[in-house]
């Protein structure tokens, strides 16, 4: 297998698994997600649409390395989410401000959730900042092997 065809499979295989492992999350342990935690996700929607069209369509190198940017933005977003949850800088949405009486008689259908506070983490790590690693990582792997020619 060349490295384009390993960076085509990360592309696609990296933002499926994240997501995935994100609506386990939501849907099967109960942990909503917050503003920045959808903000997170869209970008990793394209990456696996552009991960899928460089399967089908022309250039296959140029779709590859925009799912990697994709990727990482997606990395970047977590990473800025982390440092909110972890109190290193403040948010800029307003789920990082407690709920009012007002949001919560208006949103009784759909929980208030927090941007500033983590609801699950692994070895001090939340969810924000595994996707950071993760997305960061294997965001530069897919652009380092679509990059690598013969």
């Amino acid at each position: 297998m060349d490295s384009l065809a390993k960076a085509r499979l990360l592309a696609v295989l990296v933002p499926a698994a994240l997501l995935g492992g994100a609506y386990v999350a939501q849907l099967g342990f109960g942990l909503p997600p917050c503003e920045m935690c959808w903000w997170q996700r869209y970008p990793h929607f394209a990456a696996l649409g552009l991960g899928l069209l460089a399967f089908f369509a022309p250039p296959a190198r140029l779709w590859t390395m925009l799912a990697g940017v994709a990727i990482i933005a997606s990395g970047l977003i977590g990473g800025f989410h982390a440092g909110v949850e972890y109190d290193w800088w403040e948010g800029i949405t307003p789920c990082t401000a407690p709920a009012t009486a007002l949001d919560v008689l208006n949103t009784a259908a759909a929980p208030h959730v927090r941007c500033d506070v983590a609801p699950w983490d692994l070895f001090g790590i939340s969810l924000a900042g595994f996707n950071f690693l993760i997305s960061c990582t294997a965001g530069a792997a897919v652009l380092a092997l679509a990059a690598y020619r013969k």
